[in-house]
């Protein structure tokens, strides 16, 4: 059995990290999910596109929208479809490029973002109610300096071993 000081210096500790952080993420982002259904009778992709748009008071373009929720623009046209729809957003002629449409938050939809946020802030402190307000801090600090140091380095596929074409490697996955 590998001494904690072995497993540190094995080369899975950076894979097991991301694993415990993804499978965190989906827990309490099914969390999430759960509540706006049962609770609002929303989604997800609805609550956060609310969200940026309840911090971007000029509105936002769909690039933007799309760019921010890293998702595709047909997938942003077709939510804000249905929103506009709801009238819960609207469209607005940029005042700088009259071809291009920012989307805003309507009164009726800041409204609706606004009685979700208590509920949404809940549900993300029970699913951390196990760590301490310094614990807490600690994991912000860390993963604010993970993000930092991510931006420095750009994900690269491993070097090609001595003797193996470069490209037999390229479209390999992990």
């Amino acid at each position: 059995m590998a001494t904690p000081a072995k497993r540190k210096t094995d080369g899975t500790l950076p894979l097991r990290v991301w694993l415990a952080l993804y499978g965190n993420v989906r827990r309490i982002e099914g969390r999430i999910q759960t509540g706006l259904r049962d609770g609002f009778a929303s989604t997800l992709p609805r609550f956060d596109l609310l969200s940026q748009l309840y911090r971007a008071p000029d509105g936002l373009t769909m690039g933007e929208l799309s760019s921010r929720l890293m998702v595709s623009n047909g997938n942003v046209t077709g939510l804000t479809a249905r929103l506009v729809g709801e009238r819960l957003v609207g469209r607005i002629p940029d005042p700088r490029d009259k071809r291009v449409q920012r989307v805003t938050l309507t009164a009726k939809g800041k409204q609706e973002f606004e009685s979700m946020i208590p509920a949404n802030q809940q549900w993300v402190a029970e699913a951390m109610a196990g760590l301490t307000g310094a614990e807490l801090n600690q994991l912000l600090a860390l993963l604010q300096k993970m993000k930092l140091s991510g931006r420095e380095k750009a994900c690269r596929p491993p070097a090609a071993k001595a003797g193996k074409s470069r490209g037999r490697l390229k479209n390999r996955g992990a």
